[in-house]
């Protein structure tokens, strides 16, 4: 019987001594001319992440491919995500960066989509339809739902720290219901977080102090790792940094999958505690 994904996380944690996950958010333009040179955008999409994957698996726990990038290829992007997902090396876990969130029809089958169709270890769902939205996720079992809690974009606040009725920021309700909904399922349910923002990183480790966090917004988003590390990793609590832009693009020439590798070695020493 296969172990719990948390089980499964601090076991690759601990064997490969890092906590970095690597965002896979590829943007054709941004590629280096050795890629730009006339061939299908698909192509060049496939030729990049892969380089990237085999340069920077050696430093990471997970991957996560945001599935954004690949939907804009057209139908032929999902083909290059599902080649790219046998990529991955075993001792590394996938989370689609799906970011869904529908009512609870439908939500059956987008976690059909993520879990049984493309085999993913996690995803990441949006709580804004309640429990019936994120409940067949956490159905599907050895796997985790990181609920959006208190994201690391510029607009976060307009609604995830406005008060409610106890004068409790929405996002640590959110928190709360994400613990609830999880409880006596046969998945797990973690947090999405924001490096962004070390004082609700606080306040959520203190209400879910072993919810696995997923922590964006180190790197080009100016995140401090020392900070989150301080605020989100305990014994208890498991935590993955990601980490997309500054690693991707670490360099614009023939050397971009050894820049990434260099750059997600170098966010692991950081991320060191």
């Amino acid at each position: 019987m296969p172990d719990s994904f948390s089980c499964r996380l601090q076991q690759i944690q601990s064997s490969k001594d890092t906590v970095v996950c690597v965002g896979l958010d590829p943007v054709p333009t941004r590629f280096p001319a050795s890629l730009q040179d006339g061939r299908l955008r698909t192509d060049a999409v496939r030729a990049f992440c892969s380089s990237v994957i085999e340069a920077t698996a050696p430093y990471a726990c997970a991957f996560k491919p945001n599935f954004a990038f690949f939907e804009a290829l057209g139908p032929a992007g999902l083909t290059v995500l599902d080649q790219l997902l046998s990529l991955v090396p075993d001792n590394c876990l996938i989370i689609g960066d799906a970011k869904r969130g529908d009512t609870g029809h439908s939500s059956r089958f987008y976690a059909q989509a993520l879990y049984d169709a493309l085999g993913l270890d996690a995803c990441t769902v949006s709580p804004y339809l309640g429990n019936d939205s994120v409940a067949p996720f956490l159905a599907h079992e050895d796997t985790c739902t990181f609920v959006l809690t208190r994201t690391s974009n510029d607009g976060a606040a307009d609604l995830q720290e406005a008060c409610a009725c106890d004068g409790t920021p929405l996002y640590r309700h959110v928190a709360q219901k994400a613990s609830e909904w999880a409880d006596g399922t046969d998945g797990e349910a973690g947090l999405v977080v924001g490096a962004t923002a070390p004082d609700a990183l606080n306040d959520l480790r203190t209400d879910a102090p072993t919810l696995p966090f997923l922590i964006p917004g180190v790197g080009a988003q100016g995140g401090d790792p020392g900070a989150v590390m301080d605020a989100a990793a305990t014994e208890d609590g498991p935590v993955m940094v990601n980490s997309s832009r500054s690693i991707l693009y670490a360099s614009d020439g023939p050397d971009y999958a050894e820049a990434a590798g260099e750059a997600a070695k170098a966010l692991r020493d950081a991320l060191r505690i």
